[in-house]
């Protein structure tokens, strides 16, 4: 495991469900393809992605307000996160843009990391 997934840190706990909510709007994008369009048409892949997607994406969008109050976002950051929910595979642009700005990098005095019992800042 590579360290932008590091789960032992909030912003790698965010950095996976914003991948995993990008692949269930890919999978109803698929799904809502075969139910409107596709030969046969069925509506297996929006019962299944449906579902699916709609926790993960609650959970991106948890992760989103715990992943600022951890890193101090502004509001417009704030508000590029949750825009970036309802867009199909906006998740996974904005968390290269967040990583490319620094806004997934800790804050200064924590860094983020889990330990067993909660948060506890890591000294450098």
């Amino acid at each position: 495991m590579t360290r932008s997934f590091d789960l032992r840190t909030v912003s790698g706990w965010f950095r996976l469900i914003a991948l995993a909510e990008a692949v269930s709007w890919a999978g109803l994008l698929v799904g809502m393809y075969f139910k409107y369009l596709g030969t046969p048409r069925t509506e297996v892949g929006v019962k299944v992605f449906g579902p699916i997607h709609g926790g993960i994406f609650i959970a991106f969008v948890v992760g989103a307000v715990l992943v600022g109050m951890a890193h101090k976002w502004g509001v417009g950051t704030w508000i590029l996160a949750l825009l970036a929910s309802i867009v199909p595979l906006g998740s996974v642009i904005f968390v290269m843009w967040a990583d490319r700005t620094a806004r997934l990098t800790p804050a200064a005095g924590s860094a983020g990391v889990l330990q067993p019992g909660g948060a506890v800042p890591e000294t450098t």
